[in-house]
């Protein structure tokens, strides 16, 4: 994708913004996106690999460079965001570079995918970490300096932005760690949204589509994956796809929505919408136990039936 300079009337213009994860994928897209639209960014990254090993402040420097090189502002953080000093370093990185924060979108991510079954102990730990923790981690300490201000008498009108997924609010076989880890961010941003909302913070997630080193070769419901589109058309399965929305909801503009999943692939922009009380029975006593099958078979019927990857 070619992306042009700096828009004088962008929506972020002005706000000061971390993306985590943004040394490649779709946080590169992030950062270049809220760049063009006028925001001052850091761009966080271990330059690691797609499991989370090695790192190389290589990746996060080329998109900083882009950034400079499109007329904007940015630096590099090398900290790891499941660090708790790390995060703080991260968060103290932002308001020492450029004088505030506005926005975290918290990106960062691996995979270690198996089978239940062959999963090991440090597989799910390591992705638990990355995804949970590193989500928690800047999170909280942006909010305590949030928080803060507000208290302080200055206005705060900040957002955080989580990323979900699919493989965590619908399932994906083989991903029991990186999903539960996903489903859990999804919590994690309602939970934070209803606490932060009286501060002047919103926080949603986005649950994106697009191809990364974390899904070139992913297969989802036995379908192989999407094809590269030919030079010059429109490739829905680009990860810089994702980019607009997260701007948007970075900027002013999105100040009406807080608490929501929000799903954005390729062309589609959807809201997902979780977990609801479904159908029930009521008696006024203790169930017996052997009432209960024929009881939840009648539930059944009149519940929606779960939904796949695609919804």
């Amino acid at each position: 994708m070619e992306f042009r300079g700096i828009s004088m009337a962008g929506i972020c213009d002005g706000r000061i913004v971390i993306v985590t994860g943004a040394g490649r994928g779709i946080g590169r897209g992030h950062a270049l996106e809220f760049a063009r639209q006028g925001a001052k960014v850091v761009v966080n990254d271990l330059g690691g690999d797609v499991d989370g090993s090695g790192s190389s402040a290589s990746p996060a420097q080329e998109v900083v460079e882009s950034i400079r090189e499109l007329g904007g502002e940015a630096v590099v953080n090398g900290d790891d965001v499941a660090s708790w000093e790390g995060a703080r370093r991260l968060i103290a990185m932002a308001r020492d570079s450029f004088g505030g924060l506005d926005v975290l979108v918290n990106n960062a991510g691996i995979l270690r995918d198996r089978m239940l079954f062959n999963m090991s102990e440090g597989e799910w730990d390591d992705v638990m970490r990355v995804h949970l923790k590193g989500t928690f981690c800047p999170t909280r300490h942006a909010a305590e300096f949030w928080r803060g201000e507000s208290k302080a008498g200055r206005s705060v009108n900040a957002r955080v932005i989580n990323t979900t997924s699919v493989s965590g609010t619908y399932g994906n076989p083989g991903q029991a760690n990186y999903g539960a880890a996903k489903a859990g961010i999804a919590s994690f941003t309602i939970i934070a949204a209803r606490e932060l909302e009286r501060y002047g913070v919103t926080v949603n997630a986005v649950s994106p589509g697009g191809r990364t080193r974390m899904t070139e070769n992913l297969i989802r419901d036995g379908r192989p994956p999407v094809r590269r589109e030919p030079e010059g058309e429109f490739d829905a399965r680009s990860p810089d796809n994702v980019a607009p929305v997260v701007a948007w909801l970075g900027s002013l503009e999105s100040s009406f929505i807080t608490g929501r999943v929000i799903e954005m692939s390729g062309g589609r922009l959807g809201i997902a919408e979780g977990w609801r009380r479904g159908p029930s029975l009521a008696k006024e006593r203790r169930w017996a136990a052997d009432e209960i099958g024929a009881a939840l078979q009648d539930l059944l019927a009149k519940a929606a039936a779960p939904t796949g990857l695609a919804g």
